[in-house]
């Protein structure tokens, strides 16, 4: 049996990309899996996909900016599986834009999905790893948590921000719950999409293009952490393409 086999893993973001990597995944690895995103057909279609290939699923349509949604999400995994050990902070908006634009709704959206989405998820799960004397915290953030550029200030401002968040959580987590970021570099999803400025999604486009891992490359790194036995907690891992400087 691996270190994931049976447990209680909510993700947020699940209905593509990396949380569907790992969703897919961590069935695959024996977990019971609690799926939460906006897409509420794409979220059905991959809970159906996990239970006909055997594990174990249930999804509900979760929108992180709202503090009950993660509170819904969370009592879920209760209902279902009576517990919830692990809480995958996926879910994740980048409308990057050069600050001149001066799309500060963007601006004020990205902050509310990625910076309070994180927070909306501790505050619901905390009160339950707490009671529950265990729990793991893993995090998406980015390698733009590490170096700002051109296009990407207020993107890199909310995972500089998520990571701050995530470190004082370490610190205060005690001996019993797990604190986990995981930064993805250039990775073969619809990130680039979300931009509304035509040349730098033109130019994402690119870079996902000649550069990208595939998601599950991601996923890996998050069963990584998870599988580890409950005396090791691995704080950040960063998972980058080779060529990506």
């Amino acid at each position: 049996m691996s270190g994931i086999e049976g447990k209680v893993v909510a993700i947020t973001g699940a209905s593509s990309g990396i949380g569907e990597a790992a969703a897919l995944l961590l069935a695959e690895r024996g977990a019971r899996l609690v799926l939460g995103a906006r897409r509420s057909e794409r979220l059905a279609a991959l809970a159906a996909r996990i239970e006909e290939a055997g594990g174990a699923a249930v999804q509900i349509r979760t929108d992180v900016t709202r503090p009950d949604d993660l509170h819904a999400l969370v009592a879920l995994a209760g209902e279902r599986f009576g517990r919830l050990d692990v809480l995958v902070s996926n879910a994740g908006v980048g409308t990057i834009s050069p600050l001149d634009d001066l799309r500060v709704e963007e601006w004020d959206h990205m902050v509310d999905v990625n910076v309070k989405g994180v927070l909306h998820g501790i505050a619901a799960a905390l009160p339950v790893f707490r009671a529950q004397g265990t729990g793991h915290f893993v995090t998406t953030a980015s390698t733009a948590a590490f170096r700002v550029v051109p296009a990407m200030a207020v993107y890199a401002g909310t995972k500089f921000a998520v990571r701050a968040i995530c470190e004082g959580l370490r610190q205060e987590a005690g001996d019993s719950l797990r604190v986990t970021t995981v930064s993805p570099g250039v990775t073969a999803t619809d990130f680039a999409e979300a931009s509304s400025n035509s040349r730098v999604r033109a130019e994402i486009t690119k870079m996902r293009d000649d550069l990208a891992i595939p998601p599950d490359a991601i996923a890996r790194a998050i069963a990584f952490a998870m599988e580890q036995p409950a005396t090791v907690d691995v704080n950040e891992i960063v998972v980058r393409p080779t060529a990506q400087r």
